[in-house]
């Protein structure tokens, strides 16, 4: 399936869908698409970082954030992911994407972002990225904590993920 028609597909589920926290996991119901496939007919490994850009606006949008994003003119963009398979997702499989926000510091903001049939793993990332405004610059920690909220004690980015955060930065010569 074309990822504007999810796109469209999920705008239109959006009025409809639960409202959450932007501290809360939102849950999006999908199902392996023919157009995922690769030769050896399972989702593509590119695919699943195209479906994970779904699960941050499903999340953003049920929070309540997106038209705030929107408006604002700011456009979130990744900067790095990491990804684990476990399993292979199969044509017409039905699958959950789970999306958990774990955070910012420094104006990044990470998400956790897991991939499951029924209870079973089947791949799990850590998303690294960054608002940036349409009219230049990036959006400061103090503009996402007032989108945001306050960060709950109970939320915190784990410290293998700063780490990663860390090492995954270009290094400037």
């Amino acid at each position: 399936m074309n990822l504007y028609l999810r796109l469209l597909m999920l705008k239109l589920r959006s009025k409809s869908n639960q409202r959450l926290s932007i501290w809360e996991t939102a849950e999006l119901p999908l199902r392996v698409a023919a157009t995922d496939l690769d030769l050896f007919l399972h989702m593509n490994n590119g695919k699943y970082a195209s479906i994970m850009d779904l699960g941050r606006i499903d999340l953003l949008q049920r929070a309540g954030m997106w038209d705030t994003v929107r408006a604002n003119g700011w456009l979130p963009l990744v900067a790095a992911q990491t990804i684990t398979y476990r399993r292979s997702l199969k044509p017409w499989q039905r699958f959950t994407l789970r999306t958990r926000y774990l955070g910012a510091d420094e104006g990044w903001v990470y998400h956790e972002q897991t991939f499951l049939s029924g209870d079973e793993l089947y791949a799990h990332a850590i998303v690294r990225s960054r608002f940036v405004k349409n009219a230049g610059g990036s959006v400061s920690q103090e503009e996402l904590e007032a989108l945001s909220g306050p960060t709950p004690a109970t939320a915190s980015i784990p410290e293998w993920v700063r780490e990663w955060a860390a090492a995954s930065r270009p290094q400037t010569s």
